[in-house]
């Protein structure tokens, strides 16, 4: 497991070149609020939260699709946002989160870590342990 200190973390958030327009940021609970507050901050925009359950605490499925827990946020008049996660595995509780937002929002990804275009981290292999969570 590779450790990512907050500083550099900040630091790629920094020199990340985010799309223009981004009204909001929606953090998919629990592992992406971090990541969202940290890029809400970054842009100077409001953050909304969504609890999406999928995987369990050593990344395995815990259900057979992702779960909505509680409700969709209300994004009030925002109409294009950042769906924010911690990681980009299969893609399953990206796309169920977009699902349960409003059609007419545009909902760009991003992720702290991934093999895909819009993750923060691409160069590292393997799990990350990540600064603000708590290992056993």
């Amino acid at each position: 497991m590779t450790a990512i200190s907050f500083e550099i973390i900040l630091k790629r958030l920094r020199d990340w070149q985010f799309p223009e327009g981004i009204d909001g940021v929606v953090g998919i609970a629990s592992g992406g609020v971090v990541p969202a507050a940290l890029v809400a901050q970054r842009l100077g925009t409001g953050l909304r939260v969504i609890a999406v359950n999928y995987r369990d605490e050593a990344n395995e499925p815990r259900h057979a699709e992702p779960v909505l827990i509680g409700g969709a946020p209300d994004l009030g008049t925002w109409k294009r946002v950042l769906l924010v996660d911690d990681v980009w595995v299969s893609g399953k509780s990206w796309r169920a989160a977009r699902a349960f937002l409003p059609e007419g929002v545009e909902a760009l990804p991003f992720v702290m870590k991934g093999k895909v275009d819009f993750a923060l981290i691409r160069d590292v292999e393997g799990c990350v342990k990540w600064p603000w969570k708590v290992y056993a």
